[in-house]
């Protein structure tokens, strides 16, 4: 079984004023994969309708590619590509679940060597042991799925792998976890490039959540506890409406009538990170949203993220975006909008 892909047999990208993407997929690739990259990407749009960003995939060898299930897929365009692109992707491919598997062959390692300097290249599951086989990994922190992150970690010990999260972003290098954090590290992408409005709306057109709490070891297999009742779902709804307050755990805990300790082993279980940990999350977000959609100053929109004051903002910001919420606001609404802050 064949799917006819709409490629063009050119090698160049058709919209220069869009941002250029290209997917760099290779045999036994996962269909869905591919499939995420093009629909996210492709749903974005600007304020006037226009589409962000131009999708095109690609191949070491032209022709057709073998993909995981029954289906192959044709790609007309070669790794000449990649010397285009703004964005460059790399799906997993069954290659890489192999256990000990030579995935950097002459022929890929060329093909990245097309790529250029101030690319952005990401990864998708396994697809991080391309990159670090590239070292392109080397010194920064990266994930993969959960059951590949100990073979990442042991056959690349320069890279600091972290199984826990759902992506990862170390500036122009960018990794997720399993098939569909594949989502998250589009949107991520795409929130970072347009802001937080244009992500949401991709989300919402592709039904699925614009930010997805904890990380994945949530999905790690445990043994199976007691049956419980109760759960730390109350606590987390009231902690959104009320980021603006000092939260304490003894607060939260109180909320579904636990004892600090059993709450905080419940919130962990069931989120993937500990209960400050997620609120720090929670009130990045907060902040971002009141940077990108209001005019408050920054001192306001730390209290009203639950920071309190504009230094605590900032060190958490800096800590956790590498910029500084003025600079933030600056990327996303202009100059006259970070000086009102």
């Amino acid at each position: 079984m064949a799917i006819m892909c709409k490629n063009r047999a050119m090698a160049e990208f058709a919209h220069p004023d869009r941002h250029h993407v290209a997917v760099l997929v290779r045999h036994g690739m996962l269909v869905m994969e591919l499939g995420i990259v093009h629909r996210l990407f492709g749903q974005a749009r600007s304020a006037s309708g226009e589409r962000l960003y131009e999708v095109v995939t690609c191949t070491l060898e032209p022709g057709p590619v073998r993909t995981d299930s029954d289906v192959t897929i044709p790609v007309e365009r070669g790794p000449e590509v990649l010397a285009e692109a703004d964005t460059v992707i790399v799906p997993a491919s069954l290659v890489e679940y192999e256990p000990m598997a030579r995935v950097l062959t002459p022929s890929l390692a060329a093909a990245l060597e097309r790529i250029r300097p101030d690319a952005r290249i990401a990864s998708i599951c396994t697809g991080a042991f391309v990159l670090a086989a590239a070292g392109l990994l080397d010194g920064r922190r990266a994930t993969t799925h959960w059951r590949s992150a100990d073979e990442l970690q042991s056959r690349f010990p320069e890279v600091d792998v972290d199984p826990c999260v759902l992506y990862t972003d170390d500036g122009n290098v960018l990794t997720s976890a399993g098939v569909a954090s594949g989502i998250d590290l589009v949107l991520h992408m795409i929130r970072r490039d347009h802001g937080a409005a244009v992500a949401n709306e991709v989300a919402r057109g592709t039904v699925v959540s614009p930010h997805r709490e904890g990380g994945q070891a949530q999905f790690v297999r445990r043994p199976v506890p007691e049956p419980r009742t109760s759960s730390t779902k109350a606590a987390r709804a009231w902690a959104l409406e009320n980021l603006h307050r000092p939260l304490t755990l003894r607060e939260l805990a109180a909320r579904e009538s636990m004892s600090t300790r059993t709450f905080t082993r419940r919130f962990r279980e069931e989120v993937g990170i500990s209960a400050l940990q997620w609120l720090t999350q929670q009130r990045i977000e907060r902040a971002r949203q009141l940077l990108e959609e209001s005019d408050l100053p920054v001192d306001r929109v730390a209290a009203e993220a639950g920071f309190g004051t504009a230094a605590s903002l900032r060190q958490h910001f800096q800590a956790a975006l590498g910029v500084s919420p003025s600079a933030y606001r600056s990327t996303f609404r202009g100059e006259l909008a970070a000086q009102a802050g």
